[in-house]
């Protein structure tokens, strides 16, 4: 019997490299809590900063033609999405869709691979970012929005830490799909 030159030779150090399993992730369970709890109090002592400096509507030049400190309140969804809506109990509409968001984000969270530095980071950023402005939902009725950032007369939608680090952890998720083909979340810890 001849060998078949078409199948390549597999060393052993490749199969033992494919084969041992990755370390789990310095982000651990604890580290998602810690780094969720910091942009929760991030994004509270902001908010608490810009409602009790800066009058509503209000707007404080910070580098002219591009950023600007302001005082807005969000009683919509993200991107002001419904806030000019009126409607009956919104305070408690929008409290209870950020309750469900929340509620399947860390259910999510629970089934991500202690390997999956990436989408753990994101998603300890997605929760604190949700908890900060779910805290103002349910206190107040609004968001305390203050980063205004435009370019001649457009101007993006004001936001605050916690929108940046929903945004940031978002952006980590969608960069752990590519990197590791979202593959790995099967071995919750």
């Amino acid at each position: 019997m001849g060998s078949d030159s078409s199948v390549p030779a597999v060393s052993t150090a490749q199969v033992e490299a494919e084969s041992t399993p990755l370390p789990p992730s310095w982000v651990t369970r604890r580290v998602m809590t810690i780094v969720a709890v910091v942009i929760l109090v991030a994004d509270q002592l902001t908010k608490y900063a810009v409602r009790t400096q800066i009058a509503l509507h209000d707007s404080i030049e910070v580098i002219p033609g591009l950023f600007n400190l302001v005082h807005v309140r969000n009683t919509g969804a993200a991107f002001g999405f419904l806030n000019s809506a009126t409607m009956e109990n919104k305070q408690l509409l929008m409290t209870a869709i950020a309750l469900v968001a929340l509620g399947a984000i860390s259910l999510y969270a629970s089934q991500v691979s202690s390997r999956e530095t990436l989408s753990r980071a994101g998603l300890a950023l997605i929760l604190g970012g949700a908890l900060g402005n779910l805290v103002d939902r349910a206190s107040v009725g609004y968001v305390v929005d203050f980063v205004d950032v435009y370019w001649g007369s457009w101007h993006f939608w004001a936001f605050n830490v916690a929108d940046s680090a929903i945004t940031v952890g978002a952006c980590l998720l969608i960069l752990d799909m590519f990197v590791s083909g979202g593959n790995d979340v099967s071995t919750p810890v």
